[in-house]
């Protein structure tokens, strides 16, 4: 009687070892997978924030480039605007001569 309860608890115990060697096993491998997953998103999150401050120093290279164009665009737009008030004042001038001119 006492062996027979030996034995039942001593498959009990191994049962019970081997279902918890099991689930370790299982778990293990989860965390495992887990890990690479988050490797990876990782990666990925750190390929997306380099490629972000690529694009952030283009943008602030092409807004300097832009600054600079409209720098030059002012500059011409107030030699041309020099030049037409300078072709207004001699189209004002020469009006009178434009009377005697024939028309074609």
């Amino acid at each position: 009687m006492v062996l027979l309860a030996f034995l039942a608890g001593l498959a009990l115990v191994v049962i019970g070892i081997s279902v918890a060697a099991m689930r370790g096993v299982r778990l293990w491998r989860r965390l495992k997978r887990t890990g690479g997953r988050f490797t990876a998103e990782l990666a990925a999150f750190d390929e997306r924030a380099a490629r972000t401050e690529r694009l952030l120093a283009e943008a602030d290279r092409s807004s300097r480039d832009l600054e600079v164009a409209l720098e030059r665009l002012r500059v011409s737009r107030a030699r041309l605007q020099v030049l037409l008030d300078a072709v207004e004042r001699a189209k004002r001038r020469t009006r009178w001569v434009r009377a005697f001119l024939p028309v074609p």
